[in-house]
């Protein structure tokens, strides 16, 4: 059974009358459930509500194709600076990235290291509990929270609190010049090392990571005189780790590394890794599979057969792994003082437990 609420009444009611579980389905392309409740698309929920440029604010219907946001803003030279990325491909799931199932996933791509994550730039939320009453939180413009701040609490809820109905959004202009710094020729393992120092040094690197054909990649950002300045200094500093060769438009290289395209269509199980840079090379070798380094997060992406358990294999490690695309999305166990935290907030929004999770984004 389907349901696709066009307006919040309809999704108040739908939520209201549901006795099973409901599976929360916005553009579909991030399955962490499929298969289980009843879904609720918020594909009906769309549509930019308020768009004010000169004050770098964005309220949105949460079903807003993603698409449709970022033509929104390239209008006005503008951007969410959290660089939100597409995994559709990566994870064989059809669909269309919305903007609420990106906050209910909390995706957020390479740039996060420089502007933050999406729950960074997220100011304001409209979602409805399990008794389908509406919520709202945060607003429009910027500002100190006072009390329970649940604009960042739904960020990477995934669906398991409420629905959302609408977001918004502190943008960033966007940048007037840019430049890649490409280390071709460095492993995987080579290239942490190489990475951790741009990103330890004082030139504001705004994209750090691996990819097989590429080799380590490093973005600058800025104004143009900024960008040459700091692309010299930072190629001398690297030059002892190899010939440094400079991209003036990186853009394609930082797409393919948010979406993970070397990966894509590779046969196995997908795990993302969180782990600490000292940590990486060890557990590189330990996986000895398929990978890409996204590492203005510290993120590690690995195909591993299917059946193969990537953190028994990777371990010992600090941080933390889910199975991003196998038999059953799994998350790394939290720990019991988290999880009983974890359980009261559901209990809180959800005391029927009703919501069992997102499908997408």
């Amino acid at each position: 059974m389907v349901m696709r609420p066009r307006d919040e009444r309809e999704l108040a009611e739908a939520i209201r009358d549901s006795a099973g579980p409901l599976r929360v389905v916005g553009g579909g392309t991030r399955p962490v459930c499929a298969g289980a409740g009843v879904v609720l698309e918020t594909g009906g929920l769309a549509g930019v509500r308020l768009y004010e440029p000169a004050a770098l604010t964005l309220v949105v219907g949460a079903g807003t194709p993603l698409a449709e946001v970022e033509a929104v803003l390239e209008g006005a030279r503008q951007r969410l600076g959290f660089e939100p990325v597409r995994w559709g491909a990566l994870l064989n799931a059809a669909g269309e990235s919305t903007i609420g199932g990106v906050v209910a996933a909390n995706v957020s791509g390479p740039r996060r290291l420089q502007a933050g994550a999406c729950r960074d730039a997220l100011i304001g939320v409209r979602f409805f509990d399990g008794h389908g009453e509406v919520i709202k939180n945060g607003g429009r413009v910027m500002k100190n929270v006072t009390g329970y701040d649940l604009v960042k609490l739904m960020a990477g809820s995934w669906g398991r609190l409420g629905v959302m109905s609408e977001v918004a959004f502190k943008l960033q202009p966007a940048a007037a010049a840019e430049a890649t710094l490409l280390l071709e020729g460095l492993g995987a393992g080579e290239a942490v090392a190489a990475l951790s120092a741009a990103l330890g040094s004082p030139y504001e690197v705004s994209g750090a990571g691996w990819m097989p054909d590429a080799g380590a990649m490093l973005r600058l950002e800025g104004l143009a005189e900024s960008v040459a300045y700091r692309v010299a200094r930072l190629s001398a500093q690297l030059a002892r780790f190899g010939a440094v060769r400079v991209e003036r438009d990186g853009a394609a290289l930082w797409r393919a590394l948010g979406e993970v395209e070397p990966l894509q269509g590779l046969a196995g199980a997908v795990w993302r890794f969180s782990v600490k840079p000292s940590e990486a090379p060890a557990i590189l070798a330990r996986l000895g599979c398929p990978v890409v380094l996204d590492w203005g997060g510290g993120l590690i992406w690995a195909v591993l057969p299917e059946g193969v358990d990537a953190r028994a294999k990777a371990a010992p490690y600090s941080g933390h792994a889910t199975l991003m695309r196998g038999p059953g999305v799994v998350f790394e166990p939290e720990m019991p003082g988290v999880a009983a935290l974890s359980a009261g907030v559901r209990a809180k929004f959800d005391p029927r437990g009703i919501f069992i999770g997102s499908e997408g984004a």
